[in-house]
């Protein structure tokens, strides 16, 4: 009976409470992840270097144009560029708020005024100016139709359209992080490693498409990888063609060795190199490399190896909570054990009848058509929405709400 009463509805209404108020809670957390613990009234300048956090770039302040490259948080965002042209960045690692420094000449912080010049440990690249991918275009882009997630590389956190990495992108749910093909070159340790992924993508140039099977849903899909010349090299260095080590082949020569030496002195972690057991690949790929969960543990932690990912700048590798799905998963987590669960809207709906949950349904899609017509004129013209404009919204609805004779919907059931 319950079930055709809410079928009943969706058929009244196009949409049932229920629908709402899960499509609500999505909505909820999947903001949650990006913004994680950031707080919209203070500027995080004062927590310094932040592991990770949402950042902006203010176009008005810092044109393309200027040479200037800077980052400011959300509290910034809002309150001391709200009727300002911004480019949300999505988060970034280890950056301390720039609003205010000398990069805004014409603009000072409204939140904190004492801070240093400049954030000399802050890095920056195109993505700043509004610049993405290989082809230093704009995201969204009015000129490109064509429908391509844009992929973040793990490293260099810049952001990649996925028909430019060379080749085929497998499935998200395949893969956890991704190393473009320009950050291979830099970082010459990463063919070590190359028997961890689950996609090694081949450059433009003289690929050939082959099947490979996925490690993580064990499916074929068409990928472009290395040429015969490559995939030969690749068998002879003990990697398998999916990107898994050949059989035989161990990635834990670095275990803590369980005896006693012959000086009475157990060996440490840190004494062994996990690349004494790995032959390295004799050629990085052009393309990307698609890595799965917990790549990371299986990278070499000996003082040699350490001291290399500190002079590469390529240190954070080490840290778990440097992964975005950390980041992300920690705000998700933050949001659902500060806001009461959704059951009891839920089960205080059950307890309704059919007609008052109907009006509450049309209340709601008046609510949301209203709203979306409101903000429309905020995004047209760029500008930030204020507290100020959200509860003028209101009491302007409230209002008409007033004036409107007999606004309750009569239903007549048979």
């Amino acid at each position: 009976m319950a079930e055709a009463e809410e079928k009943a509805d969706a058929d009244e209404s196009g949409i049932t409470m229920v629908d709402l108020l899960e499509e609500e809670e999505e909505r909820e957390l999947d903001a949650a992840a990006v913004l994680g613990a950031a707080d919209d009234t203070k500027c995080t300048y004062d927590q310094g270097y932040l592991k990770r956090q949402a950042l902006y770039a203010c176009v008005t302040c810092c044109p393309s144009d200027s040479g200037r490259l800077a980052g400011v948080c959300l509290a910034c965002s809002y309150h001391c560029h709200e009727d300002h042209e911004l480019i949300e960045l999505y988060t970034k690692r280890n950056f301390r708020c720039d609003c205010g420094n000398s990069k805004f000449p014409q603009n000072t912080c409204k939140l904190l005024k004492d801070k240093l010049p400049e954030n000399p440990e802050n890095s920056y690249n195109h993505n700043f100016s509004g610049a993405y991918c290989t082809c230093g275009r704009p995201y969204p882009d009015p000129e490109d139709t064509t429908d391509d997630e844009m992929i973040q590389c793990c490293v260099c956190e810049d952001w990649f359209h996925g028909r430019h990495q060379g080749g085929k992108v497998p499935p998200g749910d395949n893969y956890a992080e991704m190393i473009c093909g320009m950050c291979h070159p830099k970082h010459q340790f990463l063919a070590h490693y190359l028997g961890l992924a689950v996609t090694v993508v081949k450059g433009e140039e003289n690929k050939t498409e082959v099947k490979v099977e996925s490690k993580n849903k064990k499916q074929e899909e068409s990928v472009a990888v290395v040429d015969d010349k490559d995939k030969k090299d690749s068998q002879d260095s003990g990697f398998c063609e999916s990107g898994g080590l050949a059989a035989g082949e161990s990635n834990g020569n670095a275990e803590v060795a369980s005896g006693e030496a012959s000086n009475g002195t157990a060996e440490t972690k840190t004494s062994e190199c996990k690349l004494d057991g790995l032959l390295k690949k004799q050629s990085l790929p052009d393309g990307a490399v698609f890595l799965p969960e917990n790549w990371r543990k299986q990278l070499c932690t000996c003082d040699k190896c350490k001291a290399t990912y500190e002079s590469e700048g390529v240190l954070f590798l080490l840290d778990e909570e440097d992964t975005v799905s950390f980041y992300e998963e920690s705000g998700k987590s933050r949001h659902q054990s500060h806001n009461a669960p959704a059951q009891r809207e839920l089960e205080a709906l059950s307890s309704l009848d059919r007609v008052t949950r109907t009006e509450m349904v049309h209340e709601y899609n008046t609510l949301s058509s209203s709203l979306r017509e409101y903000l429309r004129k905020f995004a047209e013209n760029k500008k930030v929405v204020r507290d100020e404009d959200i509860r003028e919204f209101f009491s302007q609805l409230a209002a008409n709400k007033k004036q409107r004779p007999g606004s309750s919907i009569q239903l007549y059931c048979k």
